[in-house]
């Protein structure tokens, strides 16, 4: 992924089609000279669709077209022919979009499956044409319905990553080479802070072809639910993760502390993700030996499943499979 192609907030505009009006047509042809009425209803207004799909993974297109707008509703005519209805317009969003009222931020619903649809703009109702109005007390009317009005709004398209597990630390925690050697993804990876810039997803293939999703998220830094760093760029994409695994590098001065402050910025950001299962791993474990992992383990939180791993060395990965599996289907189930 290009960092400048990943967007995951815009706000467009939308504007549904008018409904087509119903006809007053009555019936005239070489036999009848005064026949009833015949008009037919008028189309409705196109919709603005929105649709979840898995080939998009960016809200990149809103960025240039903020304003779409759907077709007009055809006009009714004789012989009780109904107007065609407006043209919608449907577009691709990736799985995990919400769409809120920029007024209010009230979400108005989210797509999370391949095929969801959402219609973020109904089309105007197409108006009835006169032979509707025909009754026993009025046999000609000379009259029909105009067609319903579109509607037009300001909507807000936010996307949350959709994963099984989240990766949560500091930058260089070793999250994205994590991420390269247990998936088929190649993210940026690099010596220096915000090597990760966008999240990356990758696929973990498991045993007897079962998979899961990791999301490699920007690396966190103190104060980020205050927005500093990336702030709520990223931290908006672990609120829709199953799964979250710490990774703190064996190497850091206290791996509880760095923990008690990645812990507190997810809880001042979104007190609920606290809920989500947790499973620390402690990276670069191939820099230590066994005698100094024991000496570790006053400094290691009891309240959290926790293992050595080296993605370099490719340790403790096939153990690290195992227990994700098991968390995120809750024991197998």
């Amino acid at each position: 992924m290009a960092e400048q192609n990943f967007v995951d907030y815009v706000r467009i505009n939308t504007r549904s089609g008018k409904g087509g009006g119903g006809s007053t047509h009555l019936l005239r042809d070489r036999n009848t000279s005064k026949g009833g009425p015949d008009g037919g209803d008028g189309g409705r207004g196109g919709h603005v669709i929105l649709r979840g799909s898995t080939h998009v993974w960016t809200l990149l297109p809103f960025r240039w077209r903020k304003h779409v707008i759907a077709g007009d509703g055809g006009h009714g005519s004789g012989s009780h022919s109904q107007g065609k209805a407006g043209e919608d317009v449907i577009m691709d969003v990736p799985l995990g979009t919400i769409i809120k009222d920029p007024e209010t931020e009230e979400v108005l619903g989210e797509i999370t499956e391949e095929g969801e649809i959402f219609v973020i703009a109904k089309g105007g109702r197409g108006g009835l044409g006169n032979a509707n109005f025909k009754s026993s007390t009025l046999q000609t009317p000379r009259f029909a319905q105009p067609g319903e009005e579109g509607v037009e709004h300001w909507r807000i398209l936010e996307l949350k990553v959709l994963a099984d597990v989240g990766l949560v630390g500091f930058p260089n925690a070793g999250k994205s080479t994590l991420l390269s050697v247990m998936t088929a993804a190649k993210p940026k990876i690099g010596a220096y802070p915000f090597t990760t810039i966008i999240p990356n997803l990758g696929i973990v293939k498991y045993r007897d072809t079962r998979s899961f999703v990791i999301a490699d998220i920007p690396g966190i830094i103190e104060n980020a639910h205050e927005g500093k760093g990336l702030g709520h760029r990223f931290l908006r994409h672990i609120e829709r993760n199953a799964t979250l695994l710490f990774m703190i590098p064996a190497d850091t001065d206290s791996i509880k502390k760095e923990y008690e402050i990645l812990l507190h910025e997810l809880e001042m950001y979104n007190p609920e993700l606290l809920d989500k299962p947790r499973i620390l791993a402690i990276t670069k474990s191939d820099l230590v030996d066994e005698e100094l992992k024991e000496l570790m383990q006053p400094d290691i939180p009891k309240d959290v499943p926790h293992l050595f791993i080296s993605a370099v060395a490719q340790k403790g990965l096939t153990e690290l499979k195992d227990l994700l599996w098991e968390t995120i289907n809750d024991g197998g189930r």
